[in-house]
C-alpha cells in the first residue's frame, strides 16, 4: 500500500464493503474479501489520516495523525469476549486524531466515523479517565475555567453543534446542586458531533476540507479540553 499517493476520495466501493459486510459479518467471507478492504478501505483510509493530519495542524499543532491500526486507524476485529454480539467485525470505519500527552483515547482530539449510509464527525473526549473526570469537575466548579468552558460551549452550539456527555443524573458528592454550572457537573465526557447523510464529497479530495470545515467549527471545545488535559 502506497500512502504516500495523494488521497483523491474514498470510493463508492468502501461504501459497498460496509454494506455488504454488515451482511455477512463472518471470518469466512471477511477473508474472501481481504483484498478488497485493503484496497478500499485500508488505503484510502491511510492516504486521508496523512491529508487530514496535515490540515488539522494547523488548528492544533500537536496533533497526531498516525496511518496506522490502533493508531489513527481503529481495529475492524470487534473485541467480543464480554459482549452477547459475536459478529467478529466492526461495520463502520472508525479514524481518530488526537492531541496531548496521555494515551490517544484519554486525549481531546478529532473523530471521523463512516457507516453505508452516515457520516459523523466529532470533538472531544468521549469518557473521562477517573482522574482527569475529577479533574473537570473541579475546573467546572471554578470560576475562570468554567466560564470558559461555557463559552466554548456556546460557540460551538452557535454553529449548530450540540455539547454531548451528559451521563448522571444527580450532582455529584460534595458539589453543590445549586451551582450555576451544576449541569455540566452530570458530564463524564465532553465532546459535539454532527451525524449526516453520506455527503458527496466522500469521494473526492474535497473531503479533507469539508471535514477541516466542521472540525475548525468545534475547536473551542477541544481547545478547552486541551488545557484540561495538559
Amino acid at each position: 500500500m502506497n500512502v504516500n499517493e495523494q488521497f483523491e476520495g474514498f470510493s463508492p466501493e468502501c461504501i459497498d464493503f460496509y454494506r455488504d459486510l454488515t451482511k455477512n459479518n463472518e471470518t469466512g467471507w471477511f477473508n474472501s474479501h481481504r483484498d478488497d478492504y485493503d484496497r478500499y478501505v485500508l488505503e484510502p483510509s491511510r492516504q486521508f489520516v496523512l491529508a487530514m493530519g496535515d490540515r488539522l495542524y494547523t488548528l492544533a499543532p500537536g496533533i497526531v495523525a498516525d496511518p496506522k491500526v490502533n493508531r489513527s486507524l481503529f481495529r475492524i476485529h470487534r473485541d467480543t469476549r464480554f459482549s452477547k454480539d459475536k459478529s467478529p467485525y466492526k461495520t463502520q470505519l472508525a479514524l481518530w486524531f488526537w492531541e496531548g500527552t496521555g494515551p490517544r483515547m484519554e486525549c481531546t482530539g478529532f473523530y471521523f466515523h463512516l457507516e453505508p449510509d452516515r457520516l459523523m464527525l466529532g470533538v472531544g473526549i468521549y469518557m473521562f479517565p477517573k482522574p482527569l473526570h475529577e479533574k473537570y469537575r473541579e475546573w467546572v466548579v471554578d470560576s475562570k475555567r468554567g466560564k470558559a468552558l461555557v463559552k466554548a460551549i456556546g460557540k460551538v452550539a452557535d454553529c449548530g453543534y450540540a455539547p454531548g456527555g451528559k451521563h448522571y443524573k444527580r450532582v455529584p458528592r460534595g458539589y453543590d446542586s445549586g451551582h450555576e454550572r451544576a449541569e455540566y457537573l452530570l458530564y463524564n465526557g465532553l465532546y459535539a458531533g454532527i451525524d449526516m447523510d453520506v455527503p458527496e464529497e466522500l469521494f473526492s479530495t474535497d473531503l479533507v476540507n469539508y471535514c477541516f470545515m466542521h472540525f475548525e467549527k468545534m475547536l473551542p471545545i477541544h481547545k478547552w479540553l486541551l488545557d484540561l488535559t495538559g
